[in-house]
């Protein structure tokens, strides 16, 4: 689906900011609120919203520990690998990558030794071949990209 300006305008003010009524989007798009309606129906219908959601401070709650965790799998169960390790509560995101190692996770956690106990099991998993994990130390930037 091609945006237009005002698909952009609408899409944007839910980035910035999803708990948005109707009336206060249509009035950062700059349309009614009919149309706003309607464009974010259209969006919604079309797949490109799937979901409104909240940003959370996870160390505020505790959760510490935050790693990049790479990993080589063998024998053609990448699918199958990254979705037995994405139904891990404490995986936020697993994407397939390029070059040494096959996938990419990032978890949270609220010490290193449930860091360590999910490693542990991933590493037994048929087909991993190796890990390798790095720690995030500090989030510099996190947010979703505006749509241009």
């Amino acid at each position: 689906m091609e945006l237009d300006e005002i698909d952009q305008k609408v899409l944007n003010a839910l980035i910035e900011n999803s708990k948005l009524s109707l009336r206060e989007i249509a009035k950062k798009a700059g349309v009614s609120v009919a149309t706003a309606m309607h464009r974010v129906n259209n969006l919604e219908k079309e797949k490109i919203i799937q979901k409104y959601t909240t940003v959370v401070d996870y160390p505020k709650l505790g959760y510490d520990v935050e790693v990049l965790i790479e990993v080589r799998i063998s024998k053609g169960k990448l699918f199958q690998v990254e979705k037995e390790i994405a139904h891990h509560p404490n995986v936020f995101a697993v994407y397939d990558l390029t070059g040494d190692f096959d996938a990419g996770i990032l978890a949270r956690f609220k010490n290193r030794r449930q860091m360590d106990n999910f490693l542990k099991k991933i590493q037994t998993y048929d087909f991993v071949e190796r890990t390798n994990t790095r720690l995030i130390l500090n989030t510099i930037k996190e947010k979703q990209v505006e749509v241009t």
